[in-house]
């Protein structure tokens, strides 16, 4: 792929992986194509999240603590907690009037919450039943409630809080046996009869979602019944969450993966809009690496790992593995304090500095590597200003430590041996947006940010103040950086979009308006992963590495453009070609997919790459056997 050849291989058996097991789902908008993952609340030890439901623009979970948390989406961090006194909840729903909130206990019962501005505040309990709730429905009245346990269905009034009904699940809808679904009239205790524009779905332990519609069972018949009309396998374990959108299926399973499968019969058919999506993640980095000394940093939810990279004998031709004369050799193990899962975290350059972040601290450590001989001290005077981080980042030479709080401001420490100091806040206009997306440059003048309200803002390090902010772009980024060389920052967005801003001009490029007029080849925006990560190659200011997470791509600016009825991935056509023929079937996006599910990507300072990727067939070994597999002939 264009100048880069395959110098040195450096296995490692025990990569990290990306803890990330969506179990529970909810939108409070539609499922915008492609879907990407903005921000991450983090999570705690022993306090797995069962249910999840939006109450307009406020987001409450439920699990196995017993407690109602609600978040503050802002800070990116629990508001408050309530505990609900019932044991494990296993499901949470809000009335349509967004006034009350019922949970499922464990104990059988259904207990309800008022929702008030601040907090929510207990109400009542419901009759107790003999086993745990496990699903919640509420009337559009919001006068009666559904409860469902193993093999029933209790009608509650929800203003006495008895059980008005009873009613046996004895009749089997479709072929999945691991969650029966049927569908009652809640004031005759009969079966509805009435037409449903979207129909059913059903998620089985097997990772099968099921989809089921109100239809006559044969023609002319007027009397209907729920047929199930498609079966969708697409998950490998059990799934745990699902979503019905107006034209889609969302599906998140242990396999680690959100499913969005749109329904045939609602979009047109061979467009963007029908393809199935998979959302893999994480769509962060994990990875921080040290150039300088070779060094890769890996981030889990309670600890972090220091990783010296190996040496290979020699040089070999692309596609030869090397002979490994120096194994990968694992320097530290730092286990964080407390309960709070690991937010962010950052390596410095010069590997001298460690900083990691959970939602209640930030933590700072000081390296000192002599070939065996590793020291980690902590810092323990930190700046009180410096109480918790949404992203943290080491300037180029090592001396600052940048770290964003709410309301998308940076906090700029300057580190020293003998000290840590706080020196300025830097604050764009006033926003509530937070910052996702944080990147210092490699000359040590520039310091980038985005937000999730899509603001790209740029500061000048040298006078502490904001330089410019890029024009608003209606879909959100997903990775920058700044070319040391150019000055000019590169943008990768969910849309799949490329843009170039010349720093020094404070406008976008010659190449990038070349490129918004001819437009991107269409299978490049038919991708459905962001760009996670651009770098640069220091010795050609023309080359832009970039890369998802099936494949990375080195963008040649002194080639011509892809036509849309050419070849985008044509690195073996041209191999084929004579050598004179060339550059005339040559453009400008040269594609490696040589490596699946890319964590991190990181060119040294002797040209070699550094590729780090963990195969999701390598993370389903580790989760447990699915709880229902299906036999031939049963």
């Amino acid at each position: 792929v264009g100048e880069f050849q395959s110098h040195s291989v450096h296995e490692k058996k025990n990569a990290p992986s990306a803890e990330v097991a969506p179990c529970a789902c909810a939108l409070n908008s539609a499922v915008t194509i492609p879907a990407i993952l903005v921000q991450v609340i983090p999570g705690r030890d022993n306090a797995g999240i069962e249910a999840l439901c939006w109450v307009g623009q406020r987001l409450f979970s439920a699990g196995l603590r017993g407690e109602i948390t609600e978040y503050d989406l802002e800070n990116l961090q629990p508001k408050c907690s309530v505990d609900a006194y019932g044991g494990p909840i296993w499901t949470i729903s809000c009335n349509s009037m967004g006034t009350l909130l019922a949970v499922g206990c464990e104990d059988g019962t259904v207990k309800i919450f008022e929702i008030l501005e601040d907090r929510i505040q207990f109400q009542r309990s419901f009759d107790r039943q003999k086993c745990r709730i496990i699903s919640l429905s509420w009337h559009p009245s919001g006068k009666l409630l559904a409860a469902g346990v193993m093999d029933m269905i209790r009608i509650f009034d929800v203003e006495t809080g008895h059980s008005i009904h009873r009613m046996h699940v004895e009749r089997l809808v479709g072929a999945s046996k691991s969650r029966e679904v049927v569908v009652w009239n809640n004031l005759k205790s009969e079966q509805i009869k009435h037409r449903v524009s979207y129909g059913l779905i059903d998620g089985t332990s097997e990772g099968t979602v099921v989809q089921f519609q109100f239809l006559s069972r044969t023609v002319n018949q007027q009397d209907k019944d729920w047929v199930r009309t498609r079966t969708f396998k697409n998950h490998t374990h059990d799934v745990r969450a699902l979503v019905h959108t107006e034209i889609s299926v969302v599906s998140g399973g242990m396999d680690t993966q959100v499913v969005v499968r749109p329904l045939l019969d609602k979009v047109e058919k061979n467009t963007q809009e029908s393809a199935l999506r998979k959302i893999v993640f994480p769509h962060r980095s994990l990875v921080c690496c040290a150039k300088k000394l070779g060094l890769l940093l890996f981030q889990f939810s309670d600890h972090l790992e220091l990783w010296r990279l190996g040496e290979s004998e020699g040089q070999g031709r692309p596609g030869e593995s090397l002979l490994v004369k120096r194994k990968p050799e694992k320097l530290i193990h730092l286990k964080r304090k407390g309960e709070d899962h690991i937010r962010c975290s950052a390596l410095s350059p010069c590997g001298e500095w460690l900083a990691y972040s959970t939602v209640s601290s930030v933590r700072l450590y000081m390296l000192q590597i002599d070939n065996n001989n590793i020291r980690i001290t902590k810092v323990s005077k930190l700046p009180k200003i410096l109480n918790s981080a949404q992203q943290l980042c080491f300037s180029s030479d090592s001396t600052k430590l940048f770290a964003t709080c709410s309301q998308s401001s940076v906090i700029v420490v300057s580190l020293s041996q003998s000290e840590c100091k706080y020196v300025h806040t830097l604050n764009p206009q006033p926003g509530e947006h937070p910052v996702h997306l944080l990147h210092a440059s490699d000359d040590g003048n520039w310091l980038v940010t985005a937000n999730t309200g899509f603001e790209i803002h740029v500061y000048n390090l040298q006078k502490l103040k904001l330089h410019c902010t890029v024009p608003v772009y209606s879909s959100c980024p997903t990775a920058l950086a700044i070319n040391p060389t150019t000055r000019n920052l590169i943008t990768a967005h969910a849309d799949q979009q490329i843009f170039e801003f010349s720093l020094v001009q404070k406008e976008y490029t010659d190449w990038s308006r070349k490129l918004q007029k001819q437009g991107l080849h269409p299978l490049w925006l038919q991708r459905d992963t962001p760009i996670t990560h651009v770098t640069f190659n220091p010795k050609n200011s023309a080359h832009i590495l970039l890369h998802d997470v099936f494949m990375f791509c080195i963008v040649d600016k002194s080639l011509p453009l892809p036509e849309a009825r050419s070849q985008l991935s044509n690195q073996m056509t041209l191999r084929s070609l004579p050598e004179s023929e060339r550059m005339r079937h040559s453009h400008a996006f040269k594609i490696c997919k040589t490596f699946q599910y890319l964590l991190s990507l990181t060119l040294l300072d002797d040209q070699s790459l550094v590729v780090v990727e963990r195969p999701l067939t390598d993370i389903q070994s580790q989760l447990p056997a699915p709880v229902r597999q299906k036999k031939f002939a049963t």
